[in-house]
Protein backbone atom coordinates (compact mmCIF):
# COMPACT_ATOMS: atom_id res chain seq x y z
CA UNK A 1 0.00 0.00 0.00
CA UNK A 2 1.02 3.65 -0.09
CA UNK A 3 3.52 4.58 2.64
CA UNK A 4 2.11 6.02 5.86
CA UNK A 5 3.88 8.47 8.17
CA UNK A 6 5.75 5.69 9.95
CA UNK A 7 6.94 4.11 6.69
CA UNK A 8 8.02 7.47 5.32
CA UNK A 9 9.95 8.21 8.51
CA UNK A 10 11.66 4.82 8.35
CA UNK A 11 12.67 5.42 4.74
CA UNK A 12 14.03 8.86 5.62
CA UNK A 13 16.13 7.39 8.44
CA UNK A 14 17.37 4.67 6.06
CA UNK A 15 18.50 7.28 3.52
CA UNK A 16 20.35 9.27 6.20
CA UNK A 17 21.96 6.19 7.80
CA UNK A 18 21.78 3.22 5.40
CA UNK A 19 24.18 1.00 7.36
CA UNK A 20 21.29 -0.79 9.10
CA UNK A 21 19.97 -2.11 5.79
CA UNK A 22 21.31 -5.19 3.97
CA UNK A 23 24.04 -4.53 1.44
CA UNK A 24 21.76 -5.65 -1.41
CA UNK A 25 19.25 -2.95 -0.40
CA UNK A 26 21.89 -0.24 0.05
CA UNK A 27 23.34 -0.94 -3.40
CA UNK A 28 20.07 -0.70 -5.28
CA UNK A 29 20.49 1.58 -8.29
CA UNK A 30 19.00 5.06 -7.97
CA UNK A 31 18.56 5.59 -11.71
CA UNK A 32 18.14 3.36 -14.75
CA UNK A 33 21.67 4.31 -15.82
CA UNK A 34 23.04 2.61 -12.66
CA UNK A 35 21.26 -0.68 -13.40
CA UNK A 36 23.66 -3.57 -14.07
CA UNK A 37 22.73 -5.84 -16.99
CA UNK A 38 19.38 -5.92 -18.83
CA UNK A 39 20.62 -3.36 -21.32
CA UNK A 40 18.20 -4.77 -23.91
CA UNK A 41 15.38 -3.34 -21.78
CA UNK A 42 16.95 0.06 -21.10
CA UNK A 43 17.37 1.55 -24.56
CA UNK A 44 15.97 5.04 -25.26
CA UNK A 45 12.23 4.86 -25.80
CA UNK A 46 11.91 1.49 -24.04
CA UNK A 47 8.81 0.85 -21.88
CA UNK A 48 10.86 1.25 -18.69
CA UNK A 49 12.32 4.57 -19.85
CA UNK A 50 8.84 5.79 -20.65
CA UNK A 51 7.59 4.73 -17.22
CA UNK A 52 10.06 7.09 -15.55
CA UNK A 53 8.89 9.91 -17.76
CA UNK A 54 11.42 9.80 -20.60
CA UNK A 55 9.44 10.48 -23.76
CA UNK A 56 6.12 9.57 -22.15
CA UNK A 57 4.25 12.69 -23.22
CA UNK A 58 1.54 12.74 -25.87
CA UNK A 59 -1.42 10.46 -26.55
CA UNK A 60 0.65 7.25 -26.37
CA UNK A 61 1.17 6.77 -22.66
CA UNK A 62 3.46 4.15 -21.09
CA UNK A 63 2.24 0.57 -21.18
CA UNK A 64 1.78 -1.83 -18.31
CA UNK A 65 4.61 -4.34 -18.15
CA UNK A 66 5.24 -7.81 -16.76
CA UNK A 67 8.84 -8.40 -15.71
CA UNK A 68 9.77 -12.07 -15.98
CA UNK A 69 13.12 -13.46 -14.95
CA UNK A 70 15.07 -15.59 -12.48
CA UNK A 71 15.60 -14.39 -8.90
CA UNK A 72 18.25 -11.72 -8.46
CA UNK A 73 18.10 -10.33 -12.00
CA UNK A 74 16.67 -6.94 -11.02
CA UNK A 75 12.87 -7.08 -11.21
CA UNK A 76 12.33 -5.42 -7.84
CA UNK A 77 15.27 -3.11 -8.49
CA UNK A 78 13.72 -1.81 -11.70
CA UNK A 79 10.44 -1.16 -9.92
CA UNK A 80 12.35 0.64 -7.14
CA UNK A 81 14.09 2.87 -9.71
CA UNK A 82 10.75 3.69 -11.30
CA UNK A 83 9.32 4.57 -7.88
CA UNK A 84 12.16 7.01 -7.23
CA UNK A 85 12.34 8.53 -10.69
CA UNK A 86 8.72 8.79 -11.75
CA UNK A 87 6.59 11.83 -11.15
CA UNK A 88 3.59 9.55 -10.81
CA UNK A 89 1.93 8.19 -7.72
CA UNK A 90 3.65 4.87 -6.88
CA UNK A 91 1.99 2.03 -4.95
CA UNK A 92 3.57 -1.31 -4.10
CA UNK A 93 1.77 -4.58 -3.32
CA UNK A 94 3.01 -8.11 -2.82
CA UNK A 95 0.84 -10.98 -4.01
CA UNK A 96 2.03 -12.92 -0.98
CA UNK A 97 0.13 -10.69 1.43
CA UNK A 98 -2.36 -8.74 -0.70
CA UNK A 99 -5.71 -9.83 -2.04
CA UNK A 100 -8.63 -8.52 -4.08
CA UNK A 101 -9.60 -6.09 -1.30
CA UNK A 102 -6.20 -4.40 -1.38
CA UNK A 103 -6.15 -4.31 -5.19
CA UNK A 104 -9.57 -2.65 -5.32
CA UNK A 105 -8.48 -0.10 -2.72
CA UNK A 106 -5.49 0.83 -4.89
CA UNK A 107 -7.66 1.08 -8.00
CA UNK A 108 -10.21 3.27 -6.21
CA UNK A 109 -7.39 5.50 -4.97
CA UNK A 110 -5.94 5.69 -8.48
CA UNK A 111 -9.26 6.80 -9.96
CA UNK A 112 -9.63 9.49 -7.30
CA UNK A 113 -6.06 10.66 -7.87
CA UNK A 114 -6.36 11.00 -11.62
CA UNK A 115 -9.82 12.56 -11.38
CA UNK A 116 -9.06 14.87 -8.46
CA UNK A 117 -5.63 16.24 -9.26
CA UNK A 118 -4.50 14.55 -12.48
CA UNK A 119 -1.95 12.27 -10.83
CA UNK A 120 -1.41 8.93 -12.56
CA UNK A 121 -0.67 5.79 -10.53
CA UNK A 122 1.98 3.14 -11.08
CA UNK A 123 1.17 -0.12 -9.27
CA UNK A 124 4.05 -2.50 -8.63
CA UNK A 125 2.77 -6.00 -7.93
CA UNK A 126 5.49 -8.41 -6.84
CA UNK A 127 5.09 -12.20 -7.19
CA UNK A 128 2.02 -11.89 -9.42
CA UNK A 129 2.11 -15.63 -10.10
CA UNK A 130 0.88 -16.13 -6.53
CA UNK A 131 -2.40 -14.41 -7.38
CA UNK A 132 -5.29 -16.69 -8.28
CA UNK A 133 -7.19 -16.26 -11.54
CA UNK A 134 -9.94 -14.33 -9.73
CA UNK A 135 -7.39 -12.03 -8.11
CA UNK A 136 -5.71 -11.36 -11.45
CA UNK A 137 -9.13 -10.73 -13.01
CA UNK A 138 -9.61 -7.86 -10.54
CA UNK A 139 -6.73 -6.01 -12.21
CA UNK A 140 -8.18 -6.11 -15.72
CA UNK A 141 -10.48 -3.03 -15.68
CA UNK A 142 -7.77 -0.84 -14.17
CA UNK A 143 -5.13 -1.95 -16.68
CA UNK A 144 -7.49 -1.84 -19.67
CA UNK A 145 -8.74 1.67 -18.84
CA UNK A 146 -5.26 2.77 -17.71
CA UNK A 147 -6.48 3.79 -14.29
CA UNK A 148 -3.16 2.31 -13.20
CA UNK A 149 0.04 1.46 -15.03
CA UNK A 150 0.96 -2.00 -13.82
CA UNK A 151 4.48 -3.27 -13.22
CA UNK A 152 4.15 -6.94 -12.31
CA UNK A 153 7.12 -9.13 -11.40
CA UNK A 154 7.29 -12.91 -11.59
CA UNK A 155 9.87 -15.69 -11.54
CA UNK A 156 7.34 -18.08 -13.09
CA UNK A 157 6.67 -18.53 -16.79
CA UNK A 158 3.84 -16.00 -17.31
CA UNK A 159 2.31 -18.07 -20.09
CA UNK A 160 1.42 -20.57 -17.36
CA UNK A 161 1.02 -18.30 -14.33
CA UNK A 162 -0.61 -15.11 -15.67
CA UNK A 163 -4.07 -15.07 -17.21
CA UNK A 164 -4.22 -14.43 -20.97
CA UNK A 165 -6.37 -11.25 -20.79
CA UNK A 166 -3.81 -9.61 -18.52
CA UNK A 167 -0.92 -10.75 -20.72
CA UNK A 168 -2.59 -9.30 -23.80
CA UNK A 169 -2.98 -5.92 -22.08
CA UNK A 170 0.66 -5.74 -20.97
CA UNK A 171 4.12 -5.86 -22.47
CA UNK A 172 6.11 -8.91 -21.42
CA UNK A 173 9.72 -7.99 -20.69
CA UNK A 174 12.10 -10.90 -20.15
CA UNK A 175 15.05 -10.36 -17.82
CA UNK A 176 18.13 -12.41 -18.58
CA UNK A 177 20.40 -13.95 -15.93
CA UNK A 178 23.24 -11.59 -15.13
CA UNK A 179 26.59 -12.47 -16.62
CA UNK A 180 29.66 -12.95 -14.46
CA UNK A 181 30.93 -9.59 -15.73
CA UNK A 182 27.67 -7.92 -14.62
CA UNK A 183 27.94 -9.41 -11.12
CA UNK A 184 31.67 -8.64 -10.97
CA UNK A 185 30.94 -4.95 -11.70
CA UNK A 186 28.30 -4.93 -8.98
CA UNK A 187 30.62 -6.54 -6.42
CA UNK A 188 33.42 -4.08 -7.14
CA UNK A 189 31.02 -1.18 -6.88
CA UNK A 190 29.75 -2.48 -3.53
CA UNK A 191 33.32 -2.79 -2.22
CA UNK A 192 34.20 0.85 -2.87
CA UNK A 193 30.90 2.76 -2.82
CA UNK A 194 30.13 4.68 0.37
CA UNK A 195 26.65 3.17 0.34
CA UNK A 196 28.29 -0.24 0.39
CA UNK A 197 31.46 -1.29 2.17
CA UNK A 198 33.31 1.96 1.51
CA UNK A 199 36.69 0.34 0.93
CA UNK A 200 36.74 -1.39 4.32
CA UNK A 201 37.87 -4.68 2.72
CA UNK A 202 39.36 -5.89 -0.53
CA UNK A 203 38.45 -8.94 -2.60
CA UNK A 204 41.30 -10.99 -4.11
CA UNK A 205 40.80 -12.50 -7.55
CA UNK A 206 40.47 -16.12 -6.37
CA UNK A 207 37.85 -15.16 -3.78
CA UNK A 208 36.01 -13.06 -6.35
CA UNK A 209 35.87 -15.98 -8.80
CA UNK A 210 34.49 -18.31 -6.13
CA UNK A 211 31.92 -15.69 -5.16
CA UNK A 212 30.82 -15.45 -8.79
CA UNK A 213 30.35 -19.24 -8.89
CA UNK A 214 28.28 -19.09 -5.71
CA UNK A 215 26.14 -16.26 -7.09
CA UNK A 216 25.22 -18.09 -10.29
CA UNK A 217 24.05 -14.85 -11.93
CA UNK A 218 21.98 -13.75 -8.90
CA UNK A 219 22.94 -10.23 -7.83
CA UNK A 220 21.15 -10.43 -4.49
CA UNK A 221 22.87 -13.70 -3.62
CA UNK A 222 26.26 -12.23 -4.58
CA UNK A 223 25.83 -9.16 -2.38
CA UNK A 224 24.47 -11.18 0.53
CA UNK A 225 27.46 -13.51 0.41
CA UNK A 226 29.87 -10.58 0.05
CA UNK A 227 28.37 -8.84 3.07
CA UNK A 228 28.58 -11.99 5.21
CA UNK A 229 32.18 -12.66 4.18
CA UNK A 230 33.20 -9.04 4.70
CA UNK A 231 31.72 -9.11 8.19
CA UNK A 232 33.63 -12.29 9.01
CA UNK A 233 36.89 -10.82 7.70
CA UNK A 234 36.48 -7.59 9.70
CA UNK A 235 35.68 -9.59 12.84
CA UNK A 236 39.04 -11.31 12.36
CA UNK A 237 40.75 -7.95 11.91
CA UNK A 238 41.53 -8.72 8.27
CA UNK A 239 41.35 -6.12 5.50
CA UNK A 240 41.12 -8.78 2.79
CA UNK A 241 38.39 -11.37 2.26
CA UNK A 242 40.32 -14.60 1.89
CA UNK A 243 39.01 -17.63 0.07
CA UNK A 244 38.94 -19.62 3.31
CA UNK A 245 36.87 -16.93 5.01
CA UNK A 246 34.36 -16.94 2.16
CA UNK A 247 34.11 -20.75 2.20
CA UNK A 248 33.59 -20.74 5.96
CA UNK A 249 30.90 -18.08 5.68
CA UNK A 250 28.96 -19.53 2.76
CA UNK A 251 28.49 -23.26 3.21
CA UNK A 252 27.43 -24.04 -0.37
CA UNK A 253 26.13 -22.45 -3.51
CA UNK A 254 22.34 -22.25 -3.49
CA UNK A 255 20.67 -24.16 -6.28
CA UNK A 256 19.49 -21.86 -9.06
CA UNK A 257 15.88 -22.87 -9.20
CA UNK A 258 12.85 -23.05 -6.99
CA UNK A 259 11.45 -26.59 -7.02
CA UNK A 260 7.93 -25.14 -7.15
CA UNK A 261 8.75 -22.91 -10.11
CA UNK A 262 8.85 -23.43 -13.84
CA UNK A 263 12.57 -24.26 -13.75
CA UNK A 264 11.50 -27.38 -11.87
CA UNK A 265 10.21 -28.64 -15.21
CA UNK A 266 13.17 -27.29 -17.18
CA UNK A 267 15.73 -29.16 -15.08
CA UNK A 268 13.62 -32.34 -15.07
CA UNK A 269 13.39 -32.08 -18.86
CA UNK A 270 17.16 -31.62 -19.12
CA UNK A 271 17.71 -34.73 -16.99
CA UNK A 272 15.55 -36.88 -19.26
CA UNK A 273 17.01 -35.45 -22.46
CA UNK A 274 20.54 -36.05 -21.18
CA UNK A 275 19.64 -39.68 -20.43
CA UNK A 276 18.08 -39.97 -23.90
CA UNK A 277 21.27 -38.53 -25.38
CA UNK A 278 23.42 -41.02 -23.41
CA UNK A 279 25.39 -38.21 -21.71
CA UNK A 280 25.82 -39.77 -18.30
CA UNK A 281 27.78 -36.82 -16.89
CA UNK A 282 25.19 -34.22 -17.88
CA UNK A 283 22.44 -36.47 -16.52
CA UNK A 284 24.23 -36.71 -13.16
CA UNK A 285 24.65 -32.92 -13.09
CA UNK A 286 20.92 -32.34 -13.49
CA UNK A 287 20.15 -35.09 -11.01
CA UNK A 288 22.41 -33.33 -8.48
CA UNK A 289 20.65 -30.01 -9.10
CA UNK A 290 17.28 -31.63 -8.46
CA UNK A 291 18.52 -33.28 -5.28
CA UNK A 292 20.05 -30.03 -3.97
CA UNK A 293 16.84 -28.13 -4.78
CA UNK A 294 14.93 -30.49 -2.52
CA UNK A 295 12.92 -32.30 -5.19
CA UNK A 296 10.77 -35.16 -3.97
CA UNK A 297 12.85 -38.29 -4.76
CA UNK A 298 9.64 -40.04 -5.81
CA UNK A 299 9.14 -37.41 -8.53
CA UNK A 300 12.65 -38.06 -9.87
CA UNK A 301 12.08 -41.83 -9.74
CA UNK A 302 8.81 -41.47 -11.68
CA UNK A 303 10.63 -39.56 -14.40
CA UNK A 304 13.23 -42.32 -14.61
CA UNK A 305 10.53 -44.99 -14.96
CA UNK A 306 8.98 -43.05 -17.83
CA UNK A 307 12.39 -42.68 -19.47
CA UNK A 308 13.03 -46.42 -19.22
CA UNK A 309 10.02 -47.16 -21.42
CA UNK A 310 9.99 -44.02 -23.55
CA UNK A 311 13.63 -43.93 -24.62
CA UNK A 312 15.10 -47.37 -23.91
CA UNK A 313 12.28 -49.86 -24.22
CA UNK A 314 13.25 -53.29 -25.45
CA UNK A 315 16.79 -52.23 -26.35
CA UNK A 316 17.44 -53.04 -22.67
CA UNK A 317 14.45 -54.75 -21.02
CA UNK A 318 16.26 -54.53 -17.67
CA UNK A 319 16.11 -50.72 -17.72
CA UNK A 320 12.48 -50.60 -16.59
CA UNK A 321 13.19 -53.16 -13.86
CA UNK A 322 16.06 -50.99 -12.60
CA UNK A 323 13.89 -47.85 -12.64
CA UNK A 324 11.00 -49.56 -10.85
CA UNK A 325 13.36 -51.01 -8.24
CA UNK A 326 14.84 -47.53 -7.73
CA UNK A 327 11.36 -46.05 -7.23
CA UNK A 328 10.53 -48.69 -4.64
CA UNK A 329 13.83 -48.12 -2.86
CA UNK A 330 13.58 -44.32 -2.64
CA UNK A 331 10.01 -44.62 -1.36
CA UNK A 332 11.33 -46.70 1.53
CA UNK A 333 14.59 -44.94 2.38
CA UNK A 334 14.25 -41.27 1.34
CA UNK A 335 17.09 -38.76 1.26
CA UNK A 336 20.02 -38.61 1.74
CA UNK A 337 20.55 -42.30 0.93
CA UNK A 338 18.06 -42.17 -1.95
CA UNK A 339 20.60 -40.08 -3.85
CA UNK A 340 22.74 -43.20 -4.26
CA UNK A 341 19.83 -45.20 -5.65
CA UNK A 342 18.85 -42.43 -8.07
CA UNK A 343 22.45 -42.15 -9.21
CA UNK A 344 22.54 -45.93 -9.79
CA UNK A 345 19.41 -45.81 -11.93
CA UNK A 346 20.39 -42.63 -13.81
CA UNK A 347 23.78 -44.07 -14.80
CA UNK A 348 22.22 -47.36 -15.93
CA UNK A 349 19.59 -45.60 -18.05
CA UNK A 350 22.02 -43.10 -19.56
CA UNK A 351 24.42 -45.84 -20.67
CA UNK A 352 21.74 -48.28 -21.86
CA UNK A 353 21.15 -48.76 -25.61
CA UNK A 354 18.27 -46.59 -26.74
CA UNK A 355 15.09 -47.31 -28.66
CA UNK A 356 11.84 -45.37 -28.85
CA UNK A 357 10.17 -48.09 -30.92
CA UNK A 358 7.74 -48.98 -28.12
CA UNK A 359 6.84 -45.29 -27.76
CA UNK A 360 6.20 -44.73 -31.46
CA UNK A 361 4.32 -48.04 -31.74
CA UNK A 362 1.69 -47.18 -29.14
CA UNK A 363 1.55 -43.61 -30.47
CA UNK A 364 0.71 -44.83 -33.97
CA UNK A 365 -1.86 -47.32 -32.67
CA UNK A 366 -3.55 -44.66 -30.53
CA UNK A 367 -3.59 -42.29 -33.49
CA UNK A 368 -5.46 -44.84 -35.61
CA UNK A 369 -7.99 -45.51 -32.86
CA UNK A 370 -8.59 -41.78 -32.31
CA UNK A 371 -9.16 -41.32 -36.02
CA UNK A 372 -11.85 -44.00 -35.95
CA UNK A 373 -9.81 -46.77 -37.57
CA UNK A 374 -11.17 -49.48 -35.29
CA UNK A 375 -13.60 -51.79 -37.05
CA UNK A 376 -15.38 -54.82 -35.58
CA UNK A 377 -13.40 -57.55 -33.87
CA UNK A 378 -13.15 -60.55 -36.26
CA UNK A 379 -15.86 -63.09 -35.40
CA UNK A 380 -13.45 -65.96 -34.69
CA UNK A 381 -11.70 -63.83 -31.98
CA UNK A 382 -14.88 -62.83 -30.13
CA UNK A 383 -15.81 -64.25 -26.74
CA UNK A 384 -17.55 -67.61 -27.16
CA UNK A 385 -18.00 -68.57 -23.51
CA UNK A 386 -21.49 -67.22 -22.90
CA UNK A 387 -24.73 -68.91 -23.86
CA UNK A 388 -25.84 -68.09 -27.38
CA UNK A 389 -22.40 -66.98 -28.58
CA UNK A 390 -22.17 -69.94 -30.92
CA UNK A 391 -25.43 -68.98 -32.68
CA UNK A 392 -23.82 -65.61 -33.41
CA UNK A 393 -20.78 -67.28 -34.93
CA UNK A 394 -18.47 -66.08 -32.19
CA UNK A 395 -15.28 -68.12 -31.88
CA UNK A 396 -16.03 -70.27 -34.92
CA UNK A 397 -12.94 -71.01 -36.98
CA UNK A 398 -10.50 -69.89 -34.29
CA UNK A 399 -7.20 -71.84 -34.38
CA UNK A 400 -5.56 -72.42 -30.99
CA UNK A 401 -1.83 -71.61 -31.49
CA UNK A 402 -0.67 -74.06 -28.82
CA UNK A 403 -2.05 -76.93 -30.87
CA UNK A 404 0.43 -76.21 -33.65
CA UNK A 405 4.06 -77.38 -33.70
CA UNK A 406 5.50 -73.87 -34.09
CA UNK A 407 3.01 -72.28 -31.69
CA UNK A 408 1.73 -69.69 -34.18
CA UNK A 409 -1.49 -69.72 -36.18
CA UNK A 410 -1.77 -67.95 -39.53
CA UNK A 411 -5.13 -66.31 -38.98
CA UNK A 412 -6.42 -62.74 -39.00
CA UNK A 413 -6.18 -60.93 -35.69
CA UNK A 414 -6.65 -57.24 -36.54
CA UNK A 415 -9.96 -55.76 -37.78
CA UNK A 416 -10.47 -55.87 -41.54
CA UNK A 417 -9.33 -52.33 -42.21
CA UNK A 418 -6.15 -52.73 -40.20
CA UNK A 419 -5.00 -56.25 -40.99
CA UNK A 420 -1.90 -55.05 -42.88
CA UNK A 421 -1.10 -52.14 -40.52
CA UNK A 422 2.26 -52.34 -38.70
CA UNK A 423 3.00 -50.25 -35.63
CA UNK A 424 6.09 -51.75 -34.04
CA UNK A 425 9.33 -51.12 -35.95
CA UNK A 426 12.13 -52.42 -33.76
CA UNK A 427 15.67 -51.11 -33.93
CA UNK A 428 18.81 -53.23 -33.97
CA UNK A 429 20.05 -51.54 -30.79
CA UNK A 430 21.04 -53.76 -27.89
CA UNK A 431 18.63 -56.51 -26.95
CA UNK A 432 16.00 -55.19 -29.37
CA UNK A 433 17.87 -56.85 -32.23
CA UNK A 434 16.42 -60.12 -30.92
CA UNK A 435 12.92 -58.65 -31.08
CA UNK A 436 13.58 -57.38 -34.60
CA UNK A 437 14.34 -60.95 -35.69
CA UNK A 438 11.29 -62.24 -33.81
CA UNK A 439 8.88 -59.75 -35.36
CA UNK A 440 10.10 -60.55 -38.87
CA UNK A 441 9.62 -64.29 -38.27
CA UNK A 442 6.16 -64.00 -36.69
CA UNK A 443 4.82 -61.62 -39.32
CA UNK A 444 6.03 -63.98 -42.00
CA UNK A 445 4.31 -66.99 -40.38
CA UNK A 446 1.10 -64.96 -39.98
CA UNK A 447 1.05 -64.35 -43.69
CA UNK A 448 1.76 -60.66 -43.23
CA UNK A 449 3.96 -58.56 -45.47
CA UNK A 450 7.46 -58.17 -44.05
CA UNK A 451 8.10 -54.76 -42.49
Amino acid sequence: MEPDLFTAAAEERQEKDPTGSPLAVRMRPRTLDEVVGQQHLLKPGSPLRRLVGEGASGPAGPSSVILWGPPGTGKTTLAYVVSKATNKRFVELSAITAGVKEVRAVIDGARRAVGGYGKETVLFLDEIHRFSKAQQDSLLPAVENRWVTLIAATTENPYFSVISPLLSRSLLLTLEPLTDDDVRDLLRRALTDERGLGGAVTLPEDTEEHLLRIAGGDARRALTALEAAAGAALDKGEAEIGLTTLEETVDRAAVKYDRDGDQHYDVASALIKSIRGSDVDAALHYLARMIEAGEDPRFIARRLMISASEDIGLADPNALQIAVAAAQAVAMIGFPEAALTLSHATIALALAPKSNAATTAIGAALDDVRKGHAGPVPAHLRDSHYKGAGKLGHGQGYVYPHDLPEGIAAQQYAPDGLKERTYYTPTRHGAEARYADAVQWTRGHLGRKPS
